[in-house]
């Protein structure tokens, strides 16, 4: 059997999947935040409670918001800032007494999608996460590929390509920089930019809903953010060319995206035509906890 563990800023969640990939059992509880180490004991009992009600020892992998530095083996760029800094693997190894499996959340989304859902049988996978940030994974085969730096598929971080002129220089990035993806894709970057142009500050539900409605305001906001994410896959279709892009986070429920988008990056898409497709996922929120666990494949 495989156990997978998804660490949240708000919750952790457990999942045991057995060989064929079906839930067995799924266990959460809150995420002792501020306490990383709370967080190593509450993954640690997770684990062992799963194990003893099912009589198993399971293979474990773990997906966190953030990533292992290949130099240091400590984790790096976590939303959970108080797992910055530590050796995250190596002290959960000793507490479960056998190797773990690390990867961000967004490459365990790709890995679920890549394995046995949306993307299933695709050999090159795109993975998106468009909630309160904009992540992403890359999948080749079903495994993922993580780079030197531990950052492939970070293309949250990439400034939005072709910007018009009212574009520029872009909102500020809490990395740093101006005009990142993440500043226009995000939840709060859609919600910012409906704001800017109309002065109602609005959640992304209600923007989509109204679109929905008719609402010509939202509806332009809409167009705005879908031009815009049509150009940042564009970019990504022109250096990895995969056969599959999956959306996942909140925002991938704006069923639209689906034809709008692929109807849209035509136009930067450095090819006569484009067979890239564009999903929504098969298992959604429960993605990226089924991927941790898919970070054992069959045969180990």
């Amino acid at each position: 059997m495989r156990l997978g563990v998804d660490v949240g800023g708000t919750k952790i969640e457990a999942i045991l999947l057995d060989g064929a990939g079906e839930e067995v059992a799924r266990r959460r509880m809150d995420s002792p935040q501020g306490d990383y180490a709370a967080t190593l004991f509450s993954i640690g009992a997770l684990v062992e409670e799963l194990e003893r009600d099912f009589s198993t020892t399971a293979t474990v992998g773990i997906g966190i918001p953030g990533t292992i530095s290949p130099i240091t083996g400590l984790v790096k760029n976590a939303n959970s800032t108080w797992l910055i800094g530590h050796p995250f693997q190596q002290d959960l190894e000793r507490r479960l007494n056998r190797p773990v499996r690390v990867a961000n959340d967004a490459d365990c989304f790709t890995v679920s999608e890549a394995t046995d859902g949306a993307a299933k049988g695709a050999r090159s996978v795109f993975g998106v996460i468009l909630g309160t940030g904009v992540g992403g994974g890359l999948c080749w085969e079903g495994r993922p590929i993580h780079g030197p730096n531990a950052i492939a598929g970070e293309w949250g971080h990439n400034p939005l390509p072709w910007p018009e002129d009212d574009e520029r220089p872009g909102p500020e990035c809490y990395c740093g920089l101006r005009g990142c993806l993440e500043t226009f894709l995000s939840g709060p970057g859609l919600s910012r930019d409906h704001f800017k142009k109309t002065g109602e500050d609005c959640s992304p539900e209600v923007i989509h809903a109204s679109a929905q409605a008719h609402h010509s305001q939202c509806l332009e906001t809409l167009e705005r953010y879908e031009h815009r994410l049509a150009r940042g896959l564009a970019s990504v279709i022109n250096v990895f060319d995969p056969e599959v892009i999956v959306l996942g986070g909140g925002l991938s429920n704006i069923d639209r995206l689906y034809q709008t988008v692929p109807t849209l990056w035509q136009s930067w898409v450095f090819s006569d035509r484009v067979e890239t497709r564009l999903l929504p996922p098969r298992f959604g929120d429960s993605s990226g906890v089924r991927g941790a666990a898919w970070l054992w494949p069959l045969g180990g």
